[in-house]
């Protein structure tokens, strides 16, 4: 049985990917294992180049993806396709009402603001600073903002100060 080098694998792409999408996954790996770094790999280099030079150019990727197909096809069968996205998969479901915005991304995906802040606030606090949350730092701020003490709570009694005559 002839066994084909899986060449997405060894870029790290999916075999959908977009040709921009596999150049930019070369030059990153380039980058990383190029054997004139310090912690570069001549073996994973010349890996990565093979897979560059098939992937990179239309007819030699199609032909490549006609024989990985028939190959992948004959030895393993069709892997069950998960009804749930895969980030949600084993994931906790949300608890108590929804308040504020409901994400539809991530691992969160389908919980409210409010219920993620009673969940993980160390969540939010990293969305608020990362780029895809930045149009949601307002709302994430004013949620995570502390709470003002209660009335019930006793208020500390002044000092009085007295002039010294």
């Amino acid at each position: 049985m002839m066994e084909i080098v899986d060449f997405y694998r060894i870029l790290q792409v999916d075999p959908q990917a977009e040709p921009e999408v596999i150049q930019a996954a070369h030059r990153t790996l380039a980058r990383k294992y190029h054997p004139d770094i310090p912690g570069g790999s001549e073996s994973r280099m010349v890996a990565i180049n093979q897979a560059w030079d098939v992937l990179s150019n239309p007819k030699s990727r199609n032909a490549y993806d006609q024989g990985r197909s028939v190959v992948t096809a004959s030895t393993n069968p069709p892997a069950p396709r998960p009804a749930e996205p895969i980030w949600s998969q084993g994931a906790p479901k949300p608890t108590g009402p929804a308040s504020g915005t409901v994400l539809d991304f991530g691992r969160y995906a389908g919980w409210s603001f409010g219920q993620i802040a009673r969940h993980d606030p160390d969540f939010l606090l990293w969305l608020a600073r990362a780029p895809i949350g930045r149009a949601f730092r307002a709302e994430i701020e004013t949620l995570l903002a502390p709470k003002p003490a209660t009335a019930t709570a006793a208020a500390p009694h002044p000092r009085r100060r007295f002039a010294h005559r």
